[in-house]
This record gives C-alpha cells, structure tokens and sequence, in this order.
C-alpha cells in the first residue's frame, strides 16, 4: 500500500467512520462531501431531489437518497446538517438527537477538515468563489496537492472541490450565519467588506467586528492578507492583532497591480512585491475586481514561498468559474450573452464596467433578477444606482428563495427607482417567462445582453439564444435547456437544500 492510500484509508475523526449529510447536494455541502470520501469516510446523504452534484458523489462513492426520513440516518457516527435545514423540524436531525448521535453544523466540520492542515481561508462579501479557485491554482502549479473547497463549479477542476493529497487547505471561508468564525486558518484572507446579510448581523459594524474576529483567530506564526482598496477593511486593520499582508492597486498596498490592461475578457497587469516588480501577469477574466482576487492569490503564494513563475502559471490557468462572467452563447447576428451570479449592487457595478471595458463598441442590455425580498428592501436605492454602465436596463420579478414574499418589495420597485435616478432606458417584465420574447424584440444586432442574479435568470439568456436560433432555422422551439436533474444548479435550485450563504459573485474590491 502506497503512503497516499495508507492515509486515504485512515480518517482523522477519532472513531467517526460513517458520516450522513443532511442536505449532501448543494454547492457547499456536496464539496464538503467529496473531501471526506476522498479521505476515507463512508458517506451517506439526503437531499430534497437529487442532482448532478447527488450524481458525481455517488460515483465516488455516497449513498444519497432522495426525500428525508429518520431511517436514512442507519449507522452514521455522525450527522451533518446545512444551514438550508432546520434541525428542529427535519426528521434525519431529529432522529440523530433522539439517539445521541453527534449532530454537526457543515461550518463546524469544515474547521475540523481545516485543523488537519495547514489552513487559508477566503473571507469577504464578494469575491470568495474567485479568490479561493485562484488561490487553488496558484498552490496546484506550486507542487503543494492541495484541498480546494470552494462555493461554485471551477472550470478547470470541474467541480467544486478538490481533495489533495498535501498539507495544504483552500476553504471558501462564508460569513453568512458567522460560519467563517468557526475556522482557525493560518491565512485569512479579507476580500472586502459591505453590509450584507443582515437577516444575522445587526448593522455594518457588527460585520466588521465579526471579519476582526475571524482575522484574530490566526495563529502566531500566520497573517491576514487584506484587500487595502476596500474602505471598511482599512477600517478594521488597526483592530488585527496578527501580522497583516496588504494587497490591491493602491500605491501603499504591498502586493499590487499596475498598468492594468483589459482587452475583451483578458486581463493583463504587473505585479509588485512593494517596491519590486515580479513580472507580467495575465488572466483569462476580466475586471479590475479579478485583479485584486488575483493579487490576493499572489499574496497567498508569495506566504507559502511559491516561485513567482508558478504563481503566473496558475493564475493563466484560471479559465473562471461557473456563473461568473460566463459566455453563455452569441447569435447569428453578433448578439453576445453572458451571465453573471452578481446580486449585490457593488457586485452588479463592477461587472458592468468590467463588460463596458471590454467590449466598448457594443450596446450593454442589462437584465437583472433581484434575489432576496430583504435584500431588495434593504438596498433599494444602492440597486437603482447600479446599472449606469447599462444602456438598457431590464428589470423582472424578485427571486425569493428561502424568503416569503415582503409587501411592496418587487422588481419594479428597483425599475422606478433607477428612473427616478436618471437611467433613460428601463423596463419591467413581471414575468420571467416573457425575457426571452422581450428581447427578441429589442435586442439589436451586436448587442452584449447580460443577466445578473443569484436566481434562476440565467435560463433566460439561454432560451432567448435558443430561440433566435430557431427563428432564424424556422425550426419548432426546443424545451427550456436544463442545467442540472432539477433543471438548475444546486446552488441556484429553491428544491436544492443548500445554505443560503453561497451568493458570492463577481464585483466590489474583489469578487468572485
């Protein structure tokens, strides 16, 4: 038996052998379930209806069972449970109590997973999903094998997690619910910081102090690498008790970017180490946000001592993640569409200036779907602000997810809004299902349509690719194209129970 399978078949749990998920097939949790398949462990799990992502753990091995009943728990040693679920209703939770069996929040077997390691965390409003795969190339081209769990689907990987064989652990570190309190990593990255989630923070100083703590929990020998273009990190830097690394396109940043050049979605800069330049770095993603995510990356490599050419390397190598300024398709006509996860307003700004930059010969079609009734309430005037760099703006119904419905918070809302704020193009379309017959109709050649939402959205810019295609062939329109089994990706699905913390997308200081 090789070292590498020698440790493969020794878990690290103490007895914990089984572990059953509640919840295996969102984007967080089905990560976290690859690692420990990966490590050893027999995995079991439930979920609401299965999915691509049910599929791939079944193949390495889980037993997933679709629906929940408290006879789907048989053996485990352990149960893990989402945020998604509520353990004082859920069957497979109450069962696990009933029998004295450990009942786990994800947070906290992640932080387990990350004391096994040595641990970096992603922290931040935006920017996590991003940061984190970047983080994961650069640590793969250096030689380390690391573990990589991160909040989406990573082209390159294709998946959202990689189990390596080495010491090192990349985790998306997600604030939502203070999960990222619950990891002890030797490097904690801090994106930025904006008021968001506040269903569990009770304003932006409770936010902040929250990052201070999670900074703090580094130990001596670690640091904090902080993005120091974002206002509300160079707030809390004064507060960090470790040693701090500073990054961005200040000049008073340590590891920073200059002569920033965006062509299309390549991106192209030189990287500094203070006053040293290392040397010409180049991305296949656009945005001066993926250049601060990509300096934190560098910032990472340089603290683990990776060759500067292997930085480069990996950062080349980062063809983007899934929902993150994705081309989606382009027609006969030169319409390109893109989608973006982007459901903040610093998030949607940034990827519109991103896409004007990049293509400034084209008319910009904006359609958004706000996502979150509290979101929508509590940044209403910030979302009718947003889409300046759009010269259409189209605005349809608010995607609740895990919410119910707020009375007078929809869609339309945030259209008069961005009127009544000066935007002389804006229209609301109510109904999703009429996006694609709306832009037939006003789409015009070499147009770039962009969707924007953590929702299902995206299903629109592809229908209305599908069916200008189909006008044009005079053929019959196909059915809605499917992203997953359930007809959307898990971190997307309403019937997928996942936390609702993975929302990360490009945009701000550093996005995903």
């Amino acid at each position: 038996m090789s070292q590498q399978q020698e440790r493969r078949s020794q878990p690290a749990l103490g007895r914990i052998q089984q572990i059953h998920m509640v919840g295996i097939g969102g984007i967080g949790m089905s990560s976290v379930a690859e690692v420990l398949l990966n490590r050893g462990y027999h995995v079991t799990g439930s979920d609401l209806k299965t999915s691509d992502a049910t599929a791939r753990l079944e193949e390495l091995g889980a037993r997933v069972h679709e629906g929940h009943a408290a006879s789907q728990v048989g053996e485990a040693d352990a149960v893990v449970y989402s945020s998604a679920v509520n353990p004082e209703t859920n069957p497979e939770t109450i069962e696990a109590e009933q029998r004295r069996i450990p009942l786990i929040p994800r947070a906290e077997i992640l932080g387990e997973l990350m004391r096994m390691k040595f641990g970096i965390g992603i922290a931040g409003t935006h920017g996590k999903t991003t940061t984190t795969s970047m983080a994961g190339m650069v640590t793969t081209e250096g030689g380390f094998d690391p573990t990589i769990i991160v909040g989406g689907k990573v082209t390159v990987f294709g998946s959202n997690a990689v189990a390596g064989q080495g010491d090192v652990i990349i985790v998306e570190a997600d604030e939502y619910d203070r999960t990222f309190l619950r990891l002890t990593p030797a490097l904690a990255v801090i994106t930025n910081i904006e008021a968001d989630h506040l269903d569990t923070y009770a304003d932006l100083e409770d936010i902040k102090s929250a990052f201070v703590q999670y900074a703090n929990a580094v130990p001596f020998f670690g640091a904090a690498i902080c993005c120091l273009d974002d206002p509300m990190v160079q707030e809390i830097i004064g507060q960090i008790e470790r040693r701090v690394v500073t990054y961005g396109t200040s000049r008073q940043a340590e590891i920073r970017a200059e002569n920033i050049r965006q062509e299309g979605r390549r991106t192209v800069y030189d990287a500094y180490n203070r006053e040293e330049r290392l040397g010409e770095i180049e991305l296949q993603v656009p945005g001066v946000y993926n250049v601060r995510n990509s300096l934190a990356a560098v910032a990472v490599g340089l603290e683990l001592e990776t060759p500067f050419e292997k930085i480069k390397e990996g950062l080349s190598l980062f063809s983007g993640v899934e929902r993150r300024f994705q081309q989606v398709g382009e027609t006969d006509e030169g319409v390109l569409v893109l989608d973006d996860y982007a459901h903040h307003p610093t998030e949607i700004t940034a990827t519109l200036e991103a896409a004007s930059v990049g293509w400034p010969e084209r008319r910009l079609v904006a359609v958004f779907q706000p996502h979150l009734y509290s979101r929508t309430r509590d940044f209403q005037d910030d979302f009718a602000r947003a889409f300046f760099n759009a010269d259409t703006l189209v605005v349809t119904d608010v995607y609740g997810s895990r919410e119910d419905p707020i009375e007078g918070i929809d869609g339309e809302l945030l259209a008069e809004g961005a009127v009544r704020y000066g935007h002389r193009d804006v229209h609301y379309v109510e109904d999703k299902e009429e996006l694609p017959d709306f832009l037939g109709e006003h789409v015009q050649p070499e147009d770039l349509v962009i969707t924007l939402g953590a929702g299902d959205v995206y299903r629109y810019g592809q229908r209305f690719l599908d069916q200008r295609s189909d006008d044009l062939s005079g053929a019959a329109a196909p059915p809605p194209p499917r992203a997953d089994a359930n007809g959307a990706p898990a971190e997307n699905n309403p019937m997928q129970e996942e936390t609702p913390a993975q929302e990360d997308a490009p945009g701000g200081n550093a996005t995903s």
